[in-house]
């Protein structure tokens, strides 16, 4: 039994040099290259401004949401969103689900704390965009609800973002208004509505009316 296992880690052996030979000097090149430009897309710095935000509807739409990469690697922020365990976002991905609030993914080490996210309040109109609020831990939405504090419980494996399953509280809207504002970006220019769009946004617009006058009254009581 001792020869048999023997002669089988020589084999083992053998092939694998093989294989290692195998590979032509292209190949290797090829992935030396694939690694490089990992390595600078995770250091190169992710530059947001006003400008870095236009048209939903012009991102890559996934599921619900719409995504988009600052640095030009679409096609790692897309595998990410796909990835059915989940993933880690490259750095420069946008995510966005309506208008008025993005995710950034911001250089690797910029906030550990967030996954290196950085959350966004947008005011948008047809001139374009208009940053309100930015930062980490500390952004809060029209909702009064924390950015991170909402996204932190699908941390791990979804790399902070909230989709059905992924452990985050349930948001006060639904698809339906979600959907609506999307199609009604006024970056985009004419809207470009389905059956409901209207109804949906004038209960959106009351929701926001109601909680900004409940939090009024709280505030002076």
């Amino acid at each position: 039994m001792l020869i048999n296992l023997s002669r089988s880690l020589v084999i083992l052996a053998a092939l694998t040099a093989l294989s290692v030979k195998a590979e032509t000097p292209q190949a290797s090149a090829v992935r030396a290259e694939a690694v490089v430009a990992r390595s600078v897309l995770d250091t190169k710095a992710v530059k947001v401004d006003e400008t870095s935000f236009s048209c939903i509807r012009e991102m890559t739409p996934v599921r619900h949401f719409y995504i988009d990469n600052l640095l030009g690697d679409i096609k790692s922020t897309l595998a990410a969103a796909n990835a059915p365990e989940g993933a880690v976002y490259p750095p420069g991905s946008v995510v966005q689900l309506v208008p008025t609030e993005v995710m950034v993914k911001r250089e690797s080490g910029t906030s550990p704390a967030t996954g290196d996210w950085e959350f966004f309040e947008l005011e948008v109109n047809e001139n374009g965009s208009t940053i309100a609020k930015r930062g980490f831990v500390d952004v809060v939405n029209r909702f009064d609800g924390n950015c991170f504090a909402c996204h932190v419980p699908a941390r791990d494996p979804w790399d902070f973002i909230c989709e059905s399953g992924h452990g985050c509280e349930p948001i006060p809207i639904d698809h339906k208004m979600t959907g609506a504002l999307q199609r009604s970006d006024p970056r985009c220019g004419n809207a470009v509505p389905e059956d409901g769009d209207w109804m949906a946004l004038f209960k959106l617009k009351s929701m926001v009316t109601i909680g900004l006058t409940k939090k009024w009254f709280e505030e002076k009581l």
